[in-house]
């Protein structure tokens, strides 16, 4: 068995834990919105159609803020089409995913979903096929009180108070050929900071988030943010940030240290925007919204769209099984942002039901948690307080893609007024259990109250339906306090939580 050490202070804070960190993502994508949050036709649904089931799988999962509605379906979404009468709301075709959006879920209902599920709303507007005028049109919609027409049009729809949607993204995903309405980032650019500009002349207190990079991959990576931000600067507050290329695809010692670009992807884009800060001799600091992010097998078959004449209506798309080794990348992912919040001020999981996501559900039946659930959620309920920063001293991995990595990865937050402490950290040793100590002398007198360790044998069990408990995060008897350190034995390709008070 190897050691890790680990060292840390209070005295060496990262940044407050931003409750933002844990949200995540709706997109009119295959089966997110039908027969995902949204189904009237299902047992446990509400008097919105809302399933009841998976509200509280996302109450559970501890989500903070929802992004909706895309996503590259936004860039063609006229949003005018899902509001008023559903009889009267017109079908129309989504480009981005070749399918048919019949409308009956729109803007106010997405508006009444997240105050059930107690989340703050994240909207999207189309900069991809519209622009300036459509993007008023909708915050007037859902921001100003009333006496206009959109604002009463918005009450005669049933809600008389403003939404008051504070975050906004202007657009999505720009730089990518893909999307609809695909810009330079001079064109963009200079849309945006038109478009930041007027909407700030309905509401100055907007935080808005310009489109950043797709992945770090990008061969416009670091010149897009740079050109964007040079004419956007002044008007918005966040810079996003997208990655979904980590996957299992044969090479697991890769896999499992993703979060290594994670690093990499946000200490880049904070750089490029420090550069530009520099340049134009700016006060403030535009930090990053990494609001799309997770594992995604884009080679499978599930994430091909339907094609030809085919145009159904939420097909089965992007419904990655996730496994074992999954779930405890996406727990390392968030180590990551978490020990950026001085710059990651939001994130968003992409996406939340049924599309790349923690939870699944069936049309007219039974909802269930993924292996990727657990480490989310537990993380989301036990980091509370201050991040603070984690030396590590663990033997060292070679990855292919990667290069050198730690085997072992950590942070740790603190409650500064009861200062209990809880620590997450991953083995990513594919064969070797790995015991770490961690230094607790500048902590004060803690003892062990809770550790739980996700792994298995077999990292490529996944959850179904059928069972979804077999393997969950389990109690850890090895962690404990002794001679001032916590010690703890962390099983390979595993994901582990300590709390400590």
């Amino acid at each position: 068995m190897s050691t890790a050490r680990l060292s840390v202070d209070p005295a060496f804070v990262v940044g407050p834990v931003r409750e933002r960190t844990f949200g995540s993502f709706v997109e009119h994508l295959g089966r997110c919105v039908y027969t995902g949050i949204y189904e009237p036709e299902h047992p446990t649904s509400d008097e919105h159609g809302f399933r009841t089931d998976v509200l509280d799988l996302v109450s559970e999962l501890g989500t903070s803020t929802v992004r909706y509605p895309g996503g590259n379906f936004v860039s063609g979404y006229r949003w005018e089409d899902g509001v008023g009468p559903k009889g009267q709301r017109p079908s129309r075709l989504d480009l981005a995913w070749h399918s048919t959006d019949p409308n009956t879920f729109g803007v106010d209902e997405f508006m009444a979903w997240t105050a059930k599920a107690g989340v703050e709303p994240m909207m999207a507007v189309n900069l991809g096929t519209r622009g300036i005028q459509e993007a008023l049109d909708l915050l007037e919609y859902t921001n100003v009180p009333g006496g206009t027409a959109l604002s009463d049009a918005r009450r005669a729809n049933g809600a008389q108070d403003p939404y008051k949607i504070k975050m906004w993204c202007l657009g999505n995903e720009m730089d990518g050929p893909w999307q609809i309405g695909h810009k330079t980032a001079e064109e963009y650019g200079r849309l945006a900071a038109e478009t930041a500009r007027a909407m700030r002349m309905i509401d100055p207190d907007l935080e808005l988030v310009a489109c950043g990079s797709s992945n770090s991959t990008m061969p416009t990576f670091g010149a897009w943010e740079s050109t964007v931000l040079e004419h956007t600067y002044r008007h918005v507050d966040l810079i996003s940030a997208h990655v979904y290329y980590y996957e299992d695809d044969g090479d697991l010692s890769s896999f499992l240290a993703s979060a290594a670009n994670m690093d990499y992807f946000i200490d880049s884009v904070a750089a490029t925007a420090d550069a530009v800060r520099a340049a134009g001799k700016h006060n403030k600091a535009i930090n990053i919204s990494f609001d799309e992010w997770n594992v995604w097998y884009q080679k499978r078959a599930e994430s091909r769209p339907p094609s030809g004449d085919e145009w159904p209506v939420a097909p089965v798309l992007l419904e990655d099984k996730y496994n074992v080794a999954d779930a405890v990348v996406v727990g390392n992912l968030l180590i990551s942002l978490l020990r950026h919040t001085d710059r990651v001020h939001s994130a968003s999981l992409a996406q939340l039901v049924n599309v790349i996501a923690p939870i699944m559900t069936e049309p007219g039946g039974r909802a269930w948690r993924q292996t990727t659930f657990h480490p989310f959620a537990l993380t989301a309920r036990h980091a509370r307080g201050e991040v603070l920063q984690v030396a590590v001293d663990a033997p060292v991995l070679e990855t292919d893609k990667y290069g050198p990595v730690d085997q072992v990865d950590a942070v740790a937050t603190r409650d500064p007024e009861t200062g209990s402490v809880s620590l997450f950290l991953v083995n990513r040793s594919l064969s070797e259990e790995t015991h770490v100590q961690m230094d607790l002398r500048a902590l004060g007198d803690l003892r062990v109250d809770n550790c739980v360790t996700l792994s298995n044998p077999d990292h490529t069990w996944s959850a179904t339906a059928d069972d979804a408990t077999s393997v969950l995060p389990r109690r850890n008897d090895s962690a404990g306090v002794s001679d001032g350190a916590v010690n703890v034995n962390l099983p390979p390709v595993s994901w582990t939580m300590v709390t400590l008070v």
